[in-house]
């Protein structure tokens, strides 16, 4: 039997439309929260889901 749950915004911690289930495997998926506005990638292995943190753009200089 299959546990699904409700993948939980990282930033704000509301329920996204996203579910997933103990089989379910993401990787480099984007997160996108309805209520925060916020998208965020994530990875998720057996329902455990990490953030991927991305490097902040660096400015050019000359």
């Amino acid at each position: 039997m299959n546990k699904y749950e409700w993948i939980l915004c990282p930033v704000c911690s509301n329920k996204t439309r996203v579910k997933i289930g103990d089989d379910t495997v993401l990787k480099n998926f984007p997160l996108f929260c309805p209520k925060c506005k916020q998208e965020t990638l994530i990875n998720v292995m057996q329902l455990n889901i990490s953030v991927i943190k991305e490097p902040d753009a660096k400015t050019q200089s000359r």
